[in-house]
């Protein structure tokens, strides 16, 4: 079999699927698009991430606050972002704790960004592969009818039918997969970020903020 003989097989089996196959198809461009644009964020938002929250107690302490922001602003990471909020509040005499809490919550609704959409395919692509089944099934029962009641007038109509669920199953695994990855990032980053904070904090006390 060539590669056209291929093509032509996947391109009908996905038609024998029927309508239901297209909005699978679109979930799963969904999932590969969040999915790289993710991986994309989380690499950028996880760079150094260790190193700069491992230097940050010698960076507060032995320098001012000034110094110290302008270290920060060098890293470009989610821990970073953060640092850089509070020093600059501490800096200006401002509020450090609600800029410390202001800057979190903020690192923390990027890096849950799209990550609904991918909960929300899970779900939704066993569903609309159930839907494409039973509607294959009805069509099925309906040729059965219009054929004398022949046996093998339904076998076929049933086993296209239950593509679409074979097909809504492997989009959902592909997204929970994705999901599960990127939400276990998501809490290391937090995590190291939690860390950052209480360092920032308690030099704030040090230092009398």
């Amino acid at each position: 079999m060539n590669m056209k003989e291929s093509v032509m097989e996947v391109i009908d089996v996905f038609k024998s699927g029927g309508p239901v196959m297209y909005a699978l198809l679109l979930c799963s461009i969904c999932t590969a698009v969040i999915m790289i644009e993710r991986g994309m964020f989380y690499h950028r938002a996880g760079k150094n991430l260790g190193i700069f929250v491992d230097n940050l107690p010698d960076m507060l302490l032995n320098k001012s606050w000034n110094d110290a922001y302008a270290d920060a602003a060098q890293e470009d990471n989610a821990a970073a972002f953060v640092a850089q909020e509070g020093i600059r509040a501490a800096a200006e005499g401002k509020d450090l704790r609600l800029a410390l809490d202001t800057a979190y919550s903020t690192a923390a609704a990027e890096l849950r960004a799209h990550l609904n959409y991918l909960s929300m395919i899970v779900t939704l692509s066993p569903l609309l592969g159930l839907l494409g089944t039973i509607a294959g099934m009805i069509s099925s029962f309906q040729i059965f009818n219009l054929q004398a009641g022949q046996p093998m007038a339904i076998t076929g109509g049933i086993g296209e039918a239950l593509i679409a669920t074979a097909a809504g199953l492997c989009v959902a695994i592909f997204a929970l997969v994705v999901h599960t990855v990127f939400a276990q990032k998501m809490d290391d980053i937090l995590t190291v970020i939690e860390k950052a904070d209480a360092i920032i904090s308690s030099e704030g006390r040090r230092r009398g903020i």
